[in-house]
């Protein structure tokens, strides 16, 4: 066999090969979108795969899940150890819906146990398109690479108008002040991002007041979405809304 004719064969495995990736890519979206359609008012958990049952971090995460999980909201995750963990276990434990999201990768990505629903994705892009597409607010606790990836990709979404605006939640003052500061001092003052972006986040330390604050948009998007008429998701978010309420005021 002659030299072009190796080459027009070895092109053609590659093209072959890339079409079977694209098939392969759209079967896990179609999946996706299949198993979470009717996923009710969702939030989306973030943080450390290494955080450790003793850490404090773990338990606040497992906390603010449990409370959120109480009130009827969907917990969705990586699906993964540490702070994914502790928001599905405290889901699983309010007696909510508990999603695990799970990715294959060769480290640190054992799936945890307190999953009500557990789907497994090979491109972290289709997943991450899921791990947004399906949450009404993130919950990012001190984590790594991927959850700042997650972080910095919700807020470029938003910023750029690709997204519409959530609330993106970060826990732990000790953790995230210092990169609110590097925004404010170096970001802003280099013309990188406007004063104004650094509104797309909050910051708290507290459990009860992640839920306050997520309670609080809640409500803005039942009064936006009963405009529109009544679905089961705003039935359901209606639901949550009161039961806050009922809480809140014994």
């Amino acid at each position: 066999m002659d030299r072009d004719s190796l080459r027009i064969i070895e092109e053609l495995k590659v093209r072959q090969g890339d079409t079977w990736r694209t098939l392969k890519i759209l079967s896990e979206f179609v999946q996706g979108f299949d198993e979470l359609a009717d996923v009710g008012p969702a939030i989306t958990f973030f943080g450390s795969s290494r955080a450790k049952e003793t850490d404090k971090y773990y338990r606040l995460a497992y906390e603010t899940a449990f409370n959120l999980g109480k009130l009827g909201f969907t917990i969705i995750t990586g699906g993964g150890p540490g702070i994914m963990e502790a928001a599905n276990r405290g889901a699983y434990d309010a007696g909510a819906e508990s999603i695990g999201l799970n990715i294959d990768i060769p480290h640190e990505q054992a799936s945890n146990q307190y999953q009500t629903k557990t789907l497994k994705f090979k491109y972290f892009f289709v997943r991450k398109m899921m791990l947004l597409k399906y949450a009404m607010a993130y919950v990012i606790f001190p984590g790594g690479f991927g959850t700042f990836d997650e972080l910095f990709e919700a807020l470029t979404l938003i910023q750029t108008g690709k997204s519409h605006k959530f609330p993106l939640i970060l826990f732990g003052n000790e953790y995230y002040e210092p990169l609110l500061k590097f925004m404010d001092e170096v970001m802003v003052k280099h013309g990188t991002i406007d004063k104004e972006d650094l509104s797309l986040m909050v910051l708290f330390d507290e459990p009860k007041d992640v839920v306050a604050h997520i309670i609080e948009k809640a409500k803005e998007k039942y009064e936006h979405l009963r405009k529109h008429g009544e679905t089961s998701f705003t039935r359901k978010l209606y639901r949550i809304i009161k039961n806050y309420e009922t809480l809140t005021s014994v």
